[in-house]
């Protein structure tokens, strides 16, 4: 056998498959020397074609499939014209490729299909000894001979159908094994699954009683805000009280500094009065120094005073005595006007340092309520005041009112002006008394976070606050 060559085809088929009656052996010893080429005569008989890739092989007896051979020599192919006829062949096997055993073996012919086409008597590799003497049996012999053979097929058939029971069995048992096998992977796919649940059971118990407590540390840190938002509300309206009791003293110091004005307004008509009446009664007397120039007598001068401020007025020394005492009593008149002007104003002065000191009272109340009221996000956004007017020029809160800029007889007032502004309690901007309700209401909510399960609302800088609410929704 050449080394060179590829294995031969060969299959797995049993040997109740193979068709050994188309290669027939002939002149098979019963046994060959070792150490001796051996060569191996077969015909082909009409029922096989044979093919470039069929061989011959030397087999042990007792091979199941054609995989089994010990060696082989490629079959030559045979003259053109023989699928008529029986064609005889030989091969050659070397010696350096035979057993060195004394094992039976046999010569079979196998196609390029790995099918055995045929298969010679057994024979032995073992040296001729004198105890290889023909043994002449007699008819007898033969029959019984035979008839054990017979029964030998009959008993190898049996064999042959329990043997194909015992591979359908066997068949049927490799199925059941491998649905025993599938069922074992699902069980142990079943049992890693579990385990993985019961892993993530013991995870999600841990996470939920770390939840739990976490949920009750919440619970505490609500009833705290709860308290400190209960204390900041009654802070809250402390300061309101404060602020509207502020803002009623304001008004009624307004109200004096009104009364105030207009009487200072009235004083001030009588004393343009008095002065036109001065002005008359000095014009008068320049009358009279006129028609007393004439006299030798130097003219007298009269000094009268006044106070702080004194009135020198040159009086002839004839003056009749009525109109020098009418002129007294209009000085003297005059004097006691000018006095209480300067009353009224030191009153009118105490009033603006009164009124500048509420309104600066006034803005830390704000303050304070403003701040208040960032600590306070469950409440309803209220309307915030409008700020009120800085005093205007002389010291007067709304300005001076015969500047004509804002007159006191329009009716407005501080609350009227704080009516007809909206300003909103998150950024203070504020909006005019025409804009849409909506629109205020919209501004407002755009500051807010509201809570989808109930009506509460947070301002968006306390967004914690607002996880932490709906945190308490979902623990209840």
């Amino acid at each position: 056998m050449d080394d060179s060559c590829d294995d031969p085809p060969t299959s797995a088929v049993l040997l109740e498959s193979c068709h050994f009656s188309q290669v027939v052996f002939n002149d098979v010893e019963k046994f060959y020397v070792p150490g001796g080429d051996v060569t191996c005569y077969y015909t082909l008989t009409q029922n096989i074609t044979a093919r470039a890739k069929d061989w011959v092989g030397i087999f042990r007896v007792g091979w199941k499939t054609t995989r089994e051979y010990y060696t082989f020599m490629w079959a030559p192919l045979p003259a053109a014209g023989h699928s008529d006829t029986a064609v005889q062949q030989k091969i050659q096997f070397k010696a350096y490729y035979l057993p060195k055993d004394d094992e039976y073996y046999q010569f079979c012919y196998v196609d390029q299909d790995g099918m055995v086409r045929g298969a010679s008597v057994p024979f032995q590799f073992r040296a001729e000894t004198e105890d290889d003497i023909l043994v002449v049996t007699t008819q007898g012999e033969v029959e019984e001979i035979e008839l054990q053979n017979k029964n030998l097929r009959e008993e190898n058939e049996e064999l042959r159908a329990s043997c194909a029971s015992l591979q359908k069995q066997n068949g049927e048992l490799q199925e059941e094994l491998k649905k025993a096998q599938e069922l074992q992977k699902s069980l142990e796919s079943l049992r890693s699954n579990t385990e993985k649940l019961e892993l993530e059971l013991s995870s999600l118990k841990m996470e939920n009683k770390h939840l739990q407590e976490q949920g009750d540390s919440r619970e505490a840190e609500l009833q705290q805000l709860k308290e400190r938002i209960r204390s900041v509300t009654l802070e809250k309206e402390r300061l309101e009280n404060r602020l509207r009791t502020a803002l009623d003293r304001l008004d009624q110091l307004q109200s004096q500094v009104l009364d105030y004005e207009k009487e200072v307004e009235n004083l001030s008509h009588v004393d343009q009065d008095k002065t036109e009446q001065l002005e008359t009664l000095k014009e008068e007397n320049h009358q009279l120094r006129l028609s007393t120039a004439q006299q030798p007598e130097a003219a007298g001068v009269c000094q009268l005073p006044l106070g702080a401020g004194s009135w020198a007025l040159p009086f002839p020394p004839d003056l009749p005595s009525p109109l020098l005492s009418q002129q007294h009593d209009l000085l003297k008149e005059l004097e006691e006007q000018k006095h209480l002007f300067q009353i009224l104003q030191a009153e009118k002065d105490e009033a603006d340092e009164e009124s500048q000191r509420l309104r600066a009272e006034n803005s830390a109340l704000l303050r304070q309520l403003s701040q208040a009221a960032e600590f306070s996000p469950l409440s309803a956004p209220r309307q915030a005041r409008a700020p009120i007017p800085a005093a205007g020029a002389g010291g007067l809160l709304f300005g001076n009112p015969y500047s004509g800029e804002i007159p006191w007889h329009c009716g407005w007032s501080h609350r009227s002006l704080a009516a007809s502004l909206r300003v909103c309690p998150m950024c203070q901007e504020v909006f005019p008394e025409d804009v849409e309700t909506r629109r205020y209401e919209a501004h407002v909510r755009s500051h807010l976070l509201e809570c989808p399960l109930c009506t509460e609302s947070f301002e968006k800088s306390n967004k914690q606050v607002f996880e932490d609410h709906l945190l308490c929704h979902r623990l209840e």
